[in-house]
């Protein structure tokens, strides 16, 4: 059974896409952009926009009835490996240390709207 999960918590998709999706226990997000869902803008920095994609993807996630401690994977989408010390500073502080989950970073020619960072996630309902 797969349910669409969305909240206005988080930025609204801008395609064919939902902002996330349950299915058979687990939970997909789309990749959030660092997008302020009450201005429509991105914060300044790639700590800041770390903090606003992994808060949007927290939103996602309360939405349907989860935790950042729920989540077992997360692909992260770098425009600059030269920032994933600074990334990496502001991601550790979303997680619970001996409950870290998978991880995957990656640097990407570009990201939508130029952002800095782009983060998805898969947890376990």
């Amino acid at each position: 059974m797969k349910q669409t999960i969305s909240t206005t918590n988080a930025p609204a998709a801008i395609g064919p896409y939902a902002q996330a999706v349950s299915a058979n226990g687990f939970v997909f997000t789309s990749g959030q952009l660092p997008i302020d869902p009450a201005t429509g803008a991105f914060p300044e920095g790639i700590a800041a926009q770390t903090r606003q994609s992994l808060t949007n993807v927290k939103a996602i996630l309360a939405e349907a009835g989860l935790s950042m401690d729920q989540v077992i994977k997360t692909t992260v989408f770098l425009s600059d490996m030269n920032n994933f010390g600074a990334m990496n500073e502001v991601y550790a502080t979303f997680f619970q240390e001996g409950s870290y989950p998978a991880r995957s970073a990656v640097e990407v020619a570009r990201l939508p709207k130029d952002a800095l960072v782009e983060i998805e996630v898969i947890a376990v309902v």
